[in-house]
């Protein structure tokens, strides 16, 4: 069945089935015989495979043009199942209880019995693992019964999907099966802590803000994580320098917005128009972070050549909304 699934590359759109009983029955069916699907987390859509197949993970990274050498987080339903492909630390550990199943992904040493494949990994001795939280994700993982790889469902270094629409238009073509659960409630990336050598470090800020995980921890992360990194560094998801990117360029920290441009707004600073979305009027994070990536793609359809982004503070969730944006906003490759 792996090689009948695995050989059968649909042209065209992608079916598309609801998020519940029987969808996740045929996702998962897809799943054991080497096929992608894309799925909804708490966070953005993810383009799942099997972890455990090279063959699988392959068709991951060409679907989405992404660099081999940028490793995968790989989805678990229990950290029981955590546990038995990676190694963790007593900190590991107590962030996992704390933030499981959530947007926290944990990168610990590979453990002896793994059976996550390399090219998941990127040929690295070390494991990036998530639980999501979103009760389909968690449904299609526990139905699939090995873990999944599963960056997010779009092209590299693109703007991230949060709604099925954005997967169709991206990578319809080049996958097995979506999975419709609706928008995610979160909209934004997992947090990503490394728990390796020394303290745990903030590799990449998310869902969960820094101030609940150093809550958790009693202590302060170390940092700050690496703004870009070459190739024999990557240790996380999301390091590259030019990440999460719409085609018009980003003019970061805008106070105004100049003829021609499309506004990326927060709390009221840009005359409303059509050329502007406003991430949230009443300046709260939770609801920016939510309509972030959805907002970019809306105002990358206009057209214009450059969006003009007003200024968001950089606590709690700011932290991980501005970190996207300045990736957005970066040089191109």
């Amino acid at each position: 069945m792996k090689n009948d699934v695995a050989a059968t590359a649909h042209a065209g759109a992608a079916r598309r089935m609801a998020a519940d009983a029987a969808g996740v029955a045929e996702a998962a069916r897809i799943l054991r015989g080497g096929g992608l699907v894309a799925f909804p987390t708490e966070t953005v859509y993810g383009l799942g495979a099997d972890a455990t197949s090279e063959a699988a993970v392959a068709r991951v990274y060409r679907a989405k043009g992404r660099p081999a050498f940028n490793p995968l987080i790989a989805h678990v339903a229990t950290l029981a199942a955590a546990q038995e492909q990676g190694i963790f630390s007593s900190e590991a550990a107590l962030l996992a209880k704390s933030f499981w199943p959530g947007p926290l992904t944990l990168v610990v040493p590979l453990a002896a019995q793994a059976t996550v494949c390399a090219l998941a990994r990127a040929g690295q001795d070390t494991i990036a693992l998530r639980i999501p939280s979103h009760p389909a994700a968690l449904a299609l993982i526990a139905a699939a019964g090995r873990p999944l790889a599963a960056p997010s469902a779009n092209r590299s270094g693109r703007v991230s999907p949060v709604a099925a629409a954005h997967v169709a238009q991206d990578i319809g073509g080049e996958i097995d099966l979506i999975l419709d659960g609706g928008p995610c409630s979160l909209g934004l990336e997992s947090t990503i802590i490394g728990c390796l050598e020394g303290p745990p470090r903030l590799l990449r800020p998310g869902g969960i803000p820094r101030a609940a995980i150093e809550a958790a921890l009693g202590f302060s992360l170390a940092g700050p994580w690496q703004e870009s990194c070459s190739p024999e560094d990557i240790r996380s998801p999301g390091a590259l320098a030019s990440h999460y990117a719409p085609r018009a360029r980003l003019r970061l920290e805008a106070t105004t917005l100049d003829a021609g441009e499309a506004g990326l707004d927060f709390g009221g600073r840009f005359p409303a128009g059509a050329n502007v979305r406003d991430l949230s009027p009443s300046r709260d994070l939770s609801e920016a972070a939510a309509n972030l990536f959805a907002f970019l793609r809306e105002l990358d359809a206009l057209g214009a050549s450059c969006i003009a982004v007003a200024p968001i503070p950089g606590e709690g969730l700011g932290e991980a909304i501005n970190d996207r944006l300045k990736r957005a906003a970066a040089p191109r490759a």
